[in-house]
């Protein structure tokens, strides 16, 4: 420990000067702070997995849900009768009509325009939330990812069948596809109508021969304006489009000139070491040469690489009327 300079630290009860002895008492009473935070620390999760044993929600409740107005009876959770028999409803909409998350979102802010306990609207992410929470058939997962499931003691507000069957539309149909999931492009692209960043959302279309195909589409996130008009690209056109974009920028606007003129001059390199095929000419490797290994990034390289790419871009992309563009 070092105390700068002359000046000694200060506490409410006690005062530690620049000298070998009190600067061991502070180390040693700083410490043992640190040893009671920890053991707090451990305390509070030793409650928290007792009352998950016993079956009590150790959160605030899920929309559908309220705590015990007995607050002797901490952690119990009861039915929201305003709103869970709307939270069945989304279920019950998307297993047995096929309702999207979309059209889902849509008929709870216009149609019925529900409201939390707080009296705000549910976003779209919540909708997709409240459609994978087991917590409505009965059974947790306390901490989320820990790996630790339990039987809640609350009222389940549907049964696990009715679960199991919004998963597999959510999953497998025309609908939404529900699940934490890196796209090649998200983040980086900007809507040209409202100014919401654009999203991707995959498809997945069952095949007569028993294969599925898989689509991936983009478009505006809405979050600006849920009105908005700007329609969905598939992903294959909307790379072709950043390819010709790459064909008229300039070098210094791809930003990664220098790293993929290494990789051009590296794989040169391998195939006169290793394949054995003898380089005729040594030529200056041009513009065209980055311009396609730049294409090939795009449409044949690993996610990163993509992501990398486009990174390095100075401009900002633009995505109106399923037309990708530049803007400085």
């Amino acid at each position: 420990m070092q105390i700068f300079g002359s000046r000694p630290i200060r506490t409410y009860g006690q005062k530690f000067t620049n000298n070998p002895n009190e600067k061991f008492l502070l180390m040693i009473l700083g410490s043992q702070a640190k040893l009671e935070n920890d053991n707090k620390m451990v305390n509070v999760k030793r409650g928290l997995r007792a009352r998950c044993e016993m079956g009590l929600w150790p959160s605030v409740p899920p929309t559908g849900y309220l705590s015990h107005s007995d607050r002797n009876r901490k952690c119990e959770v009861v039915l929201d009768e305003q709103r869970s028999h709307v939270i069945k409803q989304m279920f019950e909409k998307v297993a047995y009509d096929g309702w999207s998350g979309r059209k889902l979102f849509k008929w709870l802010a216009e149609d019925i325009r529900f409201k939390t306990k707080h009296g705000k609207p549910l976003t779209l992410s919540n909708v997709y939330i409240i459609l994978k929470s087991t917590f409505y058939y009965g059974e947790f997962e306390y901490p989320k990812g820990g790996g630790q499931w339990y039987v809640g003691k609350h009222d389940p507000i549907i049964t696990k069948d009715l679960y199991a069957q919004v998963q597999d539309k959510i999953t497998n149909d025309y609908g939404v596809r529900v699940q934490d999931k890196e796209f090649a492009f998200t983040r980086m692209i900007t809507c040209g109508l409202c100014g919401s960043g654009v999203t991707a959302d995959e498809k997945f279309k069952k095949l007569k021969d028993g294969t599925t195909n898989r689509y991936v589409y983009y478009g505006c996130t809405k979050f600006k304006d849920k009105n908005c008009p700007c329609g969905y690209i598939r992903e294959e056109d909307l790379i072709e489009q950043l390819a010709n974009i790459l064909d008229v920028v300039s070098l210094d606007e791809i930003g990664m000139k220098d790293k993929i003129k290494a990789e051009i001059e590296s794989h040169n390199e391998f195939q006169e070491s290793v394949l054995g095929r003898e380089v005729m000419e040594k030529v200056k490797i041009k513009e065209i040469d980055i311009r396609n290994y730049a294409k090939h990034i795009l449409r044949k390289r690993p996610l990163y690489e993509k992501r990398e790419l486009l990174s390095h871009l100075r401009s900002k992309l633009i995505l109106k009327e399923k037309q990708l563009s530049l803007v400085v």
